[in-house]
């Protein structure tokens, strides 16, 4: 938490107006109630300004999508009992930005429920592409954890050429579709932290009461129901419950890719195989990587931003690729 806490002021001191470390943490503390009283204004108001409405609603979105991912990533690998899983390489993350750019394609954004309806709808298509998911991977009624993978490269391929198509289709929304296939944090005000908030707070709840039942798995899912693990029941809960988190950190971000890939891996190896500690951990790691991912996408070329799912694509793609390389060689053992 402490790592997290120090990202945070780091972040938010770094940007196209260089602000000292010094009055970032005055500026939020002046910012909390009942305490901001006694902190003395030493600060110029544009960089309260900069601070409170520009960039702290950025990093602390970026933080609840990392964590959502993070968390999400944990849940399938536990439930799947393969460190390849995701919700980028399962075919989740872009089953929910089919649904995100259908919505904005037609204009239907907040015809439903309000800013409820994109996370509403990419739920709804990233559940349906995971059901496809397992449907390709089902072979005489078992699932091959290869297999899904594979299944779930296809998927994501398909859902991508889709929204591409979309793409095509309309030039008045072109840029804002795109956003859902590069990922980006850009122009997201607090708003949008509260839709993804209530989501982070329900899967961390969900999955935390399931890591007695996720270490079980890891024994495998005859010997965890003889242990009294209900599997049907887990693997559903931690399927919908982590494919929820995708669709609501897609929903305000578009696709960042490799993020439930990379951080709940690293997690597990330093803190080892318990998901009573993965969980926890891996939400605030994930929060962190995208933290920094997003700083190095707005820092890198500045005043050009890069998407932030160009970023984590550079970091996670050769990631994948070793740890591909190292699950192959675990197989041949």
């Amino acid at each position: 938490m402490l790592l997290l806490l120090l990202s945070m002021v780091v972040s938010l001191s770094m940007g196209a107006a260089h602000l000292p470390i010094s009055h970032v943490w005055l500026i939020l503390l002046h910012n909390i109630p009942w305490v901001g009283d006694a902190v003395p204004v030493t600060w110029p108001e544009s960089s309260e300004q900069i601070i409170m409405k520009v960039r702290f609603p950025r990093v602390m979105l970026g933080i609840l999508v990392g964590a959502c991912l993070s968390l999400a990533g944990a849940g399938f690998q536990g439930v799947l009992r393969n460190p390849l899983a995701d919700p980028y390489t399962l075919g989740v993350a872009s089953g929910s930005s089919v649904g995100a750019a259908f919505l904005i394609l037609f204009g239907l954004q907040y015809v439903l429920l309000g800013q409820w309806t994109i996370p509403l709808v990419a739920f709804t298509t990233g559940l349906i592409s995971l059901w496809i998911v397992f449907r390709l991977a089902n072979f005489q009624g078992k699932f091959q954890m290869e297999t899904i993978i594979l299944s779930g490269v296809v998927v994501s391929a398909f859902l991508g050429a889709i929204v591409s198509f979309m793409v095509s289709m309309s030039s008045r929304v072109v840029n804002d579709i795109l956003f859902w296939l590069m990922g980006s944090l850009a122009l997201r005000g607090w708003s949008y932290t509260w839709i993804v908030l209530p989501y982070l707070l329900l899967g961390l709840v969900v999955l935390t009461a399931s890591a007695r039942s996720l270490n079980l798995f890891a024994l495998g899912e005859r010997q965890a129901a003889h242990l009294g693990v209900s599997v049907d029941r887990t693997k559903k809960v931690v399927l919908i419950m982590s494919t929820l988190l995708t669709a609501a950190a897609v929903s305000v971000s578009g696709v960042i890719g490799f993020v439930g890939l990379i951080t709940p891996h690293l997690v597990r190896l330093m803190v080892g195989p318990d998901y009573r500690l993965i969980v926890p951990l891996s939400m605030i790691a994930g929060g962190i990587y995208v933290l920094w991912a997003d700083t190095l996408a707005r820092m890198a070329l500045s005043p050009t931003e890069i998407p932030l799912g160009v970023v984590t694509a550079f970091i996670g793609a050769p990631f994948f690729a070793y740890l591909l390389s190292k699950h192959k060689k675990t197989i041949r053992g």
